[in-house]
């Protein structure tokens, strides 16, 4: 089941229309080719209105990611305090973050230009991107200590998990057959039962993953 992120957030809905509006424009045009009039338009906004919110476009696009972070940071803390298995949890990450990328934002939650945010903004995602990349590396490794996964390099192992589901943006077509919940329900599957020390005992494709559908 996907999450009210809105609410896990705390960001005003209003703001997030903005970020979604912003999300879009920079998936079509790029950020540096995306103007703020663009994204005011969208939203049957005025530019003075737009910066009753934001600053200028930086500040957006530094939101953009700030909020996407957060919202999977705050996930990140839930999943860690419950008591199910290491599988369960990454299962649920890996939905949540399929989600963040292909729903909320446009495919472009945590793929926009990070190189045009000045130094201490970057410093500031770059952080929140490490807590949760550590968070996700401690679930794998308590996947492996307790004999649930197979031995293995847990940085290693959260590399490619992020490295496939960022790349899902590169080819996700909105209006193409398949959606974002059998996509999350397929990469979770593939990637998870990846990592099983037995894979008989988990089952590699959800009956709900057809990608000729």
């Amino acid at each position: 089941m996907f999450l009210d992120v809105a609410k896990l957030a705390g960001g005003s809905d209003r703001r997030i229309e903005i970020l979604k509006s912003a999300a879009a424009a920079f998936r079509r045009r790029g950020y540096h080719g995306a103007s703020v009039d663009e994204i005011a338009s969208a939203l049957d906004m005025t530019k003075g209105n737009l910066y009753y919110y934001f600053q200028n476009k930086e500040e957006i696009l530094f939101a953009c990611h700030d909020y996407s972070l957060d919202v999977l940071l705050t996930l990140m803390e839930q999943v860690r305090a419950e008591e199910s298995p290491p599988d369960d949890k990454l299962r649920k990450l890996i939905l949540a973050f399929v989600h963040m990328l292909l729903d909320e934002l446009q495919g472009t939650a945590l793929t926009l230009d990070l190189q045009a945010l000045s130094p201490l903004l970057l410093k500031r995602i770059i952080a929140k991107r490490d807590r949760f990349d550590r968070g996700l590396r401690e679930i794998i490794q308590q996947g492996i200590e307790s004999g649930l996964f197979r031995p293995g390099d847990a940085k290693l192992i959260g590399f490619a998990i992020m490295g496939a589901v960022n790349w899902i943006t590169k080819w996700f077509d909105p209006a193409g057959p398949m959606s974002s919940e059998a996509i999350g329900r397929g990469f979770a599957d593939y990637l998870v039962g990846g990592l099983f020390a037995l894979p008989a005992s988990y089952s590699a494709v959800s009956p709900g993953f057809n990608s000729n559908t």
